[in-house]
């Protein structure tokens, strides 16, 4: 049997969380509208809500202080900004690849299509730029 991989590993749960949570909640897992209800204030629904975020936060708090070896290149003021870009264009693109990608997808809805070819092309993009075009 072939190793699995720590990325396999990840999908697998994160296509476990997102059949559960429309299964038990009937919602679907879209990441920054969770995220979003919570920092908006939204009324009820909120312990879910927030027990759902944790579980994605509280594993890779566990991996960092552990003592695993973390090694991240272009250190945390880069990665500040990309997290802010990356909230902003979910807003903008009103979902984020978990609720898109993972769960639009598979309810064949072509409005997640495109948005999630869309992420995709522009993460190749930025990469490429990133690593050919001078910008790192």
């Amino acid at each position: 049997m072939a190793d699995v991989t720590p990325q396999i590993a990840g999908g697998v749960l994160i296509g476990l969380a997102a059949a559960l949570l429309i299964l038990v909640n009937g919602r679907v897992a879209g990441i920054s509208g969770i995220f979003g209800m919570v920092l908006d204030g939204g009324v009820g629904e909120r312990f879910w809500r927030t027990a759902f975020l944790a579980g994605l936060v509280l594993p890779a708090l566990w991996l960092i202080t552990s003592g695993a070896t973390v090694t991240m290149e272009g250190g945390w003021p880069l990665y500040a900004v990309a997290g802010a870009l990356v909230g902003a264009g979910t807003r903008l693109g009103s979902g984020c690849t978990s609720g898109h990608g993972v769960c639009g997808i598979a309810n064949l809805s072509p409005r997640s299509l495109v948005a999630t070819l869309t992420f995709m092309l522009m993460g190749m993009l930025t990469v490429w730029l990133v690593r050919h075009g001078g910008l790192a």
